[in-house]
């Protein structure tokens, strides 16, 4: 047989998504599981969005629409856009993808030529670097160190642009770490974006989970940068729609209308009933997603209080997000009560699951490999127990 093509070697699997199968597959079998890993909130939908879905069935809404999506739905987030960011886009300028993950995809595959390079900061949503590879790309990471508190610098994004640099990815607020970049930020960022000639491809797909008095702060509405942005959004995280697979991007003329003509050949539209549901979501009241809001606030504090009482262990309060990103290294070269050797992310977060049943996700997939990512989407009974389990877990280890 001819060999498949070489692409696919350039894509991994998702760590995220394989742990969250194997925490599954493990509580199926009947071990108790305390799953940490999974950044999926444990909210249901909405009622009025659910609603508004399953009147556009029982109206027969189940037609072909047309490729970007349909007018309605893109109206909806031109409104929302204008009011909540500030920013002024055409109903053209706008594709409805099958989930934010896949408007990052349609981006990247419309502006990265072969050997283009992609300036990605450290610590990372994995899929980034793995898309950007598959369309054939270069990654180049620019570190986020403890002493910047995991937070990118401008001189940094100078530094590494070359003639052959393409874009920048940013994600604010930030997964894994939970950093929101202020608008003194950004515009630092924007100013060596603009100089160089480079596009941003903005993932603000947690931008109303913010645990700061500080808003979000969309990186377009500064001077000359929203003719070269992106933005991606949805509706997985704010409006706990994750299986319903529906986001948006935003982006220049010319460039939307690429993407709309590459799904046209490829996925042509999102489900329309994930549409009609959006659309209840943006048009809707807002008070599901304040409550959750507080509901992730209150739970990361809670976190956070008993982190703060374990020896050896360094965290950042996250500004925004619902994971907390936590530097285990001096546990490395320690060994397990069951007498495992831990020396990465992953033999840690192997041992911990082995051990004590909780589940978390390795640092070396957002690319640092000190860390591990714990995610507070779980219910605070959940993380009463959970946590507990760790600190239990660290405490044991001998040196």
């Amino acid at each position: 047989m001819k060999p498949f093509a070489k692409r696919m070697d350039e894509i991994p699997f998702s760590m995220t998504v394989e742990i969250d199968s194997l925490a599954k597959r493990l509580s199926t079998d009947g071990r108790s599981i305390w799953n940490l890993g999974v950044g999926e909130p444990n909210f249901d939908t909405p009622v009025h969005v659910k609603e508004a879905a399953i009147r556009s069935i029982n109206k027969g809404l189940t037609r072909y629409t047309t490729p970007s999506g349909m007018q309605t739905f893109k109206e909806a987030v031109r409104e929302k856009l204008k009011k909540e960011n500030n920013l002024i886009y055409a109903p053209e300028q706008i594709i409805a993808t099958s989930g934010a993950k896949h408007a990052v995809f349609n981006a990247i595959a419309a502006l990265i030529d072969t050997d283009d390079e992609v300036l990605i900061p450290v610590p990372y949503w994995g899929t980034y670097s793995a898309l950007v590879k598959y369309c054939g790309g270069k990654p180049v990471f620019l570190e986020c160190t403890k002493e910047n508190k995991l937070r990118l610098k401008a001189e940094q994004i100078s530094k590494a642009a070359t003639p052959k640099t393409k874009a920048i990815i940013l994600n604010s607020p930030c997964n894994p770490t939970g950093v929101v970049y202020s608008k003194e930020e950004l515009e630092s960022f924007a100013k060596v974006i603009v100089e160089n000639d480079l596009y941003c491809i903005s993932d603000e797909i947690y931008e109303h989970l913010i645990y700061t008095k500080e808003p979000s702060i969309s990186i377009a509405t500064l001077p000359d940068m929203q003719e070269r942005t992106i933005i991606v959004n949805g509706f997985s995280k704010a409006y706990c729609m994750t299986g319903w697979r529906i986001g948006y991007l935003a982006a220049p003329n010319e460039l939307a209308k690429g993407i709309a003509k590459v799904q046209g050949q490829t996925t042509h539209h999102p489900s329309n009933i994930s549409q009609y549901g959006a659309i209840a979501a943006l048009n809707g009241p807002f008070d599901s997603v304040i409550a959750m809001r507080q509901e992730f606030s209150e739970r990361m504090h809670r976190i956070s209080e008993i982190f703060e009482s374990i020896p050896g262990i360094n965290f950042l309060k996250p500004e925004g997000a619902f994971y907390l990103f936590v530097d285990v290294g001096s546990y490395y070269g320690k060994k397990t009560e069951a007498g495992t050797l831990v020396s990465n992310s992953i033999e840690f977060c192997k041992s911990l699951l082995d051990e004590q049943g909780l589940v978390l996700v390795p640092g070396i997939s957002f690319g640092n490999d000190s860390y591990v990512r714990f995610s507070f989407t779980a219910s605070l009974p959940t993380i009463s127990v959970a946590v507990p389990k760790f600190k239990e877990f660290v405490e044991r280890m001998k040196g």
